[in-house]
């Protein structure tokens, strides 16, 4: 299957050094480029591809507003937002419209390129270092008692479920819980996709604030 990559960033460098790494994989292809959000969200809807390479700070329609508009009208196509260190709080929001992933701009190739075939298995990718400090964004914000409904979904879950959930929390992969737990890391993706089910949540970035906000782990 060849992963059709729609990219989306005002900086025609830039587009043009993204387009060339995914030119050279066997199986990726790029379809388009976009230079803003509205062409970004026109692309998408004409070209139909499988991920979105998005941009979040771009004139006009910014990258959180299309991420919003393209899941809306495509939810099949998966979002990865390039960030940097000065807008993580952007990268929050577009994480709330829609996006699936987190990479900082100056990840190396072999990154972006794992993280790109990442989502588009339909699994979430996150930028470590994105990771804590989106943490350090929802901090502030997360109540001193877990919310009853939190509780509700949790008791949902398998004690080894619950488990699984707690190392998701902690930024492991699935490889690394499948070390830590002994498991076959297809059975750890076999207890991620039914702890996304029962907890409805859309991907592992959502289940990991999910696990701060429920206080499954507490903020230090």
């Amino acid at each position: 299957m060849t992963i059709r990559v729609l990219i989306a960033d005002d900086e025609a460098l830039l587009r043009m050094a993204f387009t060339t790494v995914i030119e050279a994989q066997p199986d990726m292809e790029p379809v388009g480029e976009a230079a803003d959000g509205d062409q970004a969200v026109a692309l998408a809807r004409e070209l139909r591809p499988d991920v979105v390479l998005m941009d979040v700070r771009m004139p006009g329609t910014d990258g959180i507003e299309a991420t919003r508009r393209l899941t809306a009208a495509r939810p099949r196509t998966r979002v990865l937002i390039l960030t940097t260190f000065d807008l993580d709080a952007y990268a929050f929001a577009a994480l709330n419209a829609g996006a699936c992933g987190f990479l900082l701009k100056n990840t190396r190739p072999h990154e972006l390129l794992t993280a790109i075939r990442d989502i588009a298995a339909g699994d979430a990718a996150v930028s470590p270092r994105i990771t804590r400090r989106l943490l350090d964004t929802l901090r502030p914000h997360i109540p001193a008692a877990p919310d009853p409904h939190h509780e509700t979904r949790l008791a949902r879950l398998t004690p080894r479920e619950r488990e699984v959930l707690l190392h998701i929390g902690h930024g492991l992969s699935n490889t690394e819980i499948a070390a830590a737990l002994h498991l076959a890391e297809a059975t750890v993706k076999s207890h991620l996709g039914r702890i996304l089910h029962k907890l409805e949540l859309r991907d592992r970035v959502q289940a990991v604030v999910f696990t701060y906000r429920s206080r499954l782990i507490h903020p230090s």
